[in-house]
């Protein structure tokens, strides 16, 4: 009798873990605390609880998720709201399901011994850029302010395109450089440079803010009512593990470094950054304000050029509460 109980229990068992759905998420860059929420949810069984077997597959250099999703190599992905809204406008059905950073990290810094104090000192100068989407806050910002930026003339800047480090300025290659609050500026100061020789220009204070890491899926997929129930229970155990981190912030730092498979990590390095993402996703429960979209909309369309092509219409159908409004009530 007790083996044939068991033999139930085990069956009982098989067939909860088989139930287990499969959901694949796409990161936008490679295993680091930026992503902490996620890999705590998956570390402290958040999606096993709903049932999922989460897959997270890091990014890097080379690696665009809105490529991986279109192609099938993702069911969700970790991406900006530009880049999402670029792919959407060039055939790519993106929409945001969900928004854990309620503000964003990009910034740029300047050495104080360049002269640069203001905006109004950037003519002339050297600034280093992130591309692959995460340009066009920039030519946004450079627009304001009448700046061309081709580097033909003093009356603009000269646009140097910038790995995702610190060195052109630290090496002097750029008066100014692309920097996350959680990441690159830490880079500066362990380099010895001290925050009282940094000039910082915030994006979000310079009225050019505009959504970082959200999560976003295919249009057609959420027409799939089983589909759309796994990315609630994703969701749901996602934001979970993004307070967890939240409020544990050293146990956070060292489940990234346990995932880190390039061994590249630092913990140090990972735990400052659980800090300043924490001051990201505070605010946010994971439904998108659709304020802050509409302000990542409009600074889009108020630099619509060659040089900054994210987006040249309003959007449509970009993004959706039906995912949130079912995990997070």
């Amino acid at each position: 009798m007790t083996k044939i109980v068991a033999g139930a229990a085990l069956g009982l068992w098989g067939t909860m873990a088989q139930a287990a759905d499969d959901v694949t998420l796409q990161l936008k860059w490679v295993t680091q605390a930026q992503f902490a929420g996620y890999y705590v949810a998956k570390d402290k069984g958040f999606y096993e609880e709903e049932g999922l077997n989460v897959t997270i597959k890091p990014g890097g250099p080379d690696i665009a998720p809105e490529q991986v999703i279109v192609g099938g190599g993702a069911d969700v992905i970790v991406t900006w709201m530009a880049a999402g809204l670029a792919a959407r406008e060039r055939g790519v059905p993106l929409v945001n399901i969900a928004q854990p950073f309620k503000t964003g990290g990009l910034q740029v810094n300047c050495l104080k011994s360049t002269g640069v104090e203001s905006p109004e000192d950037f003519a002339g100068r050297t600034m280093g850029v992130w591309f692959f989407g995460n340009e066009y806050p920039f030519y946004a910002w450079m627009a304001s302010l009448g700046l061309e930026t081709d580097g033909a003339d003093e009356n603009g800047v000269t646009v140097l395109k910038q790995a995702f480090s610190a060195d052109p300025l630290i090496q002097g290659q750029a008066d100014c450089i692309s920097t996350m609050t959680y990441n690159e500026y830490n880079q500066i100061i362990e380099a010895g440079i001290t925050p009282e020789e940094l000039v910082t220009f915030n994006y979000l204070e310079m009225g050019f803010g505009m959504l970082e890491d959200g999560l976003y899926v295919l249009e057609d997929d959420l027409e799939d009512p089983a589909f759309k129930d796994k990315m609630v229970r994703f969701v749901r155990a996602s934001m979970k593990g993004w307070k967890y981190a939240e409020e544990n912030q050293e146990e956070a730092a060292e489940i990234v470094i346990e995932n880190d498979a390039s061994g590249a990590q630092e913990l140090d390095h990972q735990l400052y950054m659980v800090g300043e993402v924490a001051k990201l996703t505070a605010g946010s429960n994971g439904a998108l304000d659709p304020a802050d979209y509409e302000q990542t909309v409009q600074t889009l369309l108020s630099a619509v050029s060659e040089e900054n092509p994210a987006i040249t219409k309003e959007p449509e159908g970009a993004w959706t509460h039906e995912i949130t409004d079912e995990a997070l009530n």
